[in-house]
């Protein structure tokens, strides 16, 4: 099976990617995973991105192209895939769509764990993060036992620039007006499988499971 994973901030994709490789044994393929191995091979493409990484820069479309079509091509990815993080664009989608049909492969499913978006601010908003020990928690699903104190250490919990609730919600926007195009591109192509990702984890797997036994 070859799948993309998509999803929001939050939607947790995360954890039904684990439960996706373990059940099907899909390489789990993800952007910064492809980089960060890339750059560790010393392959020409992984040194280019390293140069813009390390300059602050987007890596250029032909070269992020070029380390998933080197991906792809590896041993463990012959059975199938699952991309997360990529395709971020249409531009990038037609891209993936020409480098499987030079490997006489298509993708067979794009899975959208969709999450309403008050749900997700919620999500991204409640953790909290002990200043002493790391330990991380969440106001309302994993509180401490005392408000604002750590459980481990008794050290005190704050929450993260990048969970405030203007940054949360600027961030969910931009990523919303960014998927769009491509869910749209993949309704018209009859891929798009769409989840509710408000249900509990299990029930959410069990969907998954639903799609993916349809596809067998």
């Amino acid at each position: 099976m070859n799948l993309i994973l998509m999803g929001l901030p939050g939607a947790g994709k995360g954890t039904q990617a684990e439960r996706i490789v373990q059940e099907y044994g899909l390489p789990h393929i993800s952007t910064g995973d492809m980089f960060r191995a890339a750059i560790k091979e010393g392959t020409e493409l992984g040194n280019e991105a390293g140069s813009y990484m390390d300059a602050g820069q987007l890596v250029p479309d032909e070269v992020t192209v070029g380390i998933v079509r080197e991906r792809l091509a590896k041993d463990d990815c012959q059975k199938g895939f699952l991309l997360d993080g990529f395709p971020r664009t249409v531009s990038q989608a037609e891209s993936l769509d020409r480098l499987l049909a030079n490997l006489d492969r298509r993708l067979d499913a794009v899975l959208h764990i969709n999450v309403d978006k008050n749900q997700l601010m919620e999500r991204l908003t409640g953790r909290r993060i002990c200043r002493q020990c790391g330990a991380t928690y969440h106001v309302t699903f994993n509180p401490p036992q005392e408000a604002g104190v750590c459980d481990k250490c008794n050290g005190e919990l704050y929450q993260r620039d990048d969970d405030q609730e203007e940054t949360v919600k600027s961030r969910l926007d931009v990523n919303i007006e960014q998927q769009e195009p491509l869910l749209n591109l993949y309704e018209e192509k009859g891929i798009l499988k769409t989840i509710d990702g408000n249900q509990d984890i299990n029930d959410v797997f069990a969907s998954v499971e639903s799609i993916l036994g349809g596809i067998k």
